[in-house]
């Protein structure tokens, strides 16, 4: 049996010993959301210039990778089998004569399952 020490810049009066500990326990999915925007979401290097369109940047890949861990919590599925189940759904608008008409898509069980999950309304409807 060995000892493991703990480091952080954080303050003791800021957070408590325990709550470090705790927090570098759950380092683990902060690490495996990271892999899972640059895998599932395919995300990709970018090249930004400025302070705001590195910060803009950042927030879309946050705002994507809150969105994609809610999305696991509520369907149980990976990212990944929601986007490739999910993908092939599409709607058409067609234009005649300046009249438009949408034909939804036709939603197999087992999507509308996912979308159920995700508190979503039928979009067949």
């Amino acid at each position: 049996m060995g000892l493991k020490g703990y480091v952080t810049n954080i303050a003791g009066t800021v957070m408590p010993a325990d709550e470090a500990i705790s927090s570098y326990h759950d380092l683990w999915q902060v690490e495996a959301s990271f892999r899972m925007s640059k895998s599932d979401l395919a995300a990709q290097p970018m090249s930004h210039h400025t302070q705001d369109a590195i910060e803009a940047h950042l927030t879309i890949v946050f705002a994507a990778l809150a969105v994609s861990r809610e999305v696991q919590t509520r369907t149980g599925l990976s990212i990944r089998n929601v986007v490739r189940q999910l993908r092939p759904l599409r709607s058409a608008t067609i234009a005649i004569n300046g009249t438009s008409q949408t034909l939804p898509p036709a939603v197999p069980t087992d999507q509308q399952a996912i979308l159920d999950a995700l508190n979503l309304p039928d979009i067949t409807h």
